[in-house]
C-alpha cells in the first residue's frame, strides 16, 4: 500500500517563502510526482511535476516563483515556494504515479494560508 506524507505547509505574509515536502512509502520509483492545489470553491489545479530524468513542469502562475526538486533515493519530491501570493493559498496534494498505476495516488492535503 502506498502512502504519501506531506509535510510544510502554514500561514505566511504575501512574499514570504514555505517549502513543502512529499515522502511515498510502500512503493519505489515513482514515474511522475507532484503538487496539486486547491482554492476554496475552485477546481483541484496542477502546480508542479517532476519526472526521474528531473524534467519538471510548473503552472504559468507559479513558474519563476516556485521549484521542485526530488530526493531519489528517499522517494521525497519537495515544492519550494518563494514570492508567495494570497493568491497561492489552498490545500496542496502531493500526487505520485508508478508504472503499475499510472492513476497514481494522493496524499492527505496541507494547508497554505497566504496573508495579505
Amino acid at each position: 500500500q502506498v502512502q504519501l506524507v506531506e509535510s510544510g505547509g502554514g500561514v505566511v505574509q504575501a512574499g514570504g517563502s514555505l517549502r513543502l515536502s512529499c515522502t511515498a512509502s510502500g512503493s519505489i520509483n515513482p514515474t511522475r510526482m507532484g503538487w496539486y492545489r486547491q482554492a476554496p470553491g475552485k477546481q483541484r489545479e496542477l502546480v508542479a511535476v517532476i519526472i526521474p530524468n528531473g524534467t519538471s513542469r510548473y503552472a504559468d502562475s507559479v513558474k519563476g516563483r516556485f521549484n521542485i526538486s526530488r530526493h531519489k533515493v528517499a522517494n521525497t519530491v519537495y515544492l519550494q515556494m518563494d514570492s508567495l501570493k494570497p493568491d497561492d493559498t489552498g490545500v496542496y496534494y502531493c500526487h505520485a504515479a508508478f508504472s503499475w498505476a499510472p492513476q497514481g495516488y494522493w496524499g492527505q492535503g496541507t494547508q497554505v494560508t497566504v496573508s495579505s
